[in-house]
C-alpha cells in the first residue's frame, strides 16, 4: 500500500525526530559537567520491521536503535553513555489504539512468558541503566523487555 506524506512525517517526527532533538539539547550540558546518561526508547519494531501498517513505525525505532548505538560511541570519550531500552509489547494506551484485543491476544501466543507486558515491567531495565553504579560500563546497548518474544 502507498504511505502517505503526511503519515510518514508524523511518525518519524514523534520517534527519530523527538530523540534527536532532545539529545542534541542535553549532549552540551552533559558535556559541561564531563558526564552524562541519555536513554532512548526504541520497540522490538525494530528489530522485526513492524507488522502489518506499521512498517514506518518500525523504520522510526530502527533510526533511534541505530543513533542510540552510533551517539553511545560518539560520546563515549566525553564520559556519556548512550543506551536505550526496547519494549516488546507492552500494554499501554499505544495499544488500545493501534492494535485489537484479538491482534494481542494472537501476539501473546508467540510469547514464552504467556504474556503482555505491563509497563512496570520495564521500570527494573531502566533503573539498571540509569544507574551510575550499576550500568558504568555500559553504553551503545538496546535492552530488551519482551517476555523472549525475541532473543538475539
Amino acid at each position: 500500500d502507498e504511505i502517505p506524506d503526511e503519515l510518514y512525517e508524523r511518525v518519524m517526527r514523534l520517534n527519530m525526530d523527538s530523540t534527536f532533538q532532545l539529545c542534541r539539547l542535553v549532549i552540551p550540558l552533559m558535556k559541561k559537567q564531563g558526564h552524562g546518561n541519555i536513554i532512548n526508547v526504541t520497540s522490538i519494531a525494530a528489530r522485526v520491521g513492524g507488522i502489518g501498517g506499521s512498517i514506518i513505525y518500525g523504520a522510526s525505532k530502527g533510526a533511534v536503535s541505530t543513533f542510540t548505538r552510533g551517539l553511545a560511541r560518539e560520546l563515549a570519550p566525553d564520559n556519556i553513555r548512550v543506551n536505550a531500552l526496547s519494549p516488546g509489547v507492552i500494554l499501554t494506551p499505544f495499544h488500545e489504539r493501534y492494535s485489537t484485543p484479538e491482534r494481542i491476544a494472537e501476539i501473546v501466543k508467540g510469547i514464552p512468558m504467556g504474556r503482555a507486558g505491563e509497563a512496570e515491567d520495564c521500570v527494573g531495565a531502566v533503573f539498571f541503566l540509569a544507574s551510575d553504579t550499576m550500568s558504568a560500563y555500559v553504553t551503545g546497548q538496546i535492552i530488551e523487555v519482551n517476555g523472549g518474544q525475541l532473543m538475539p
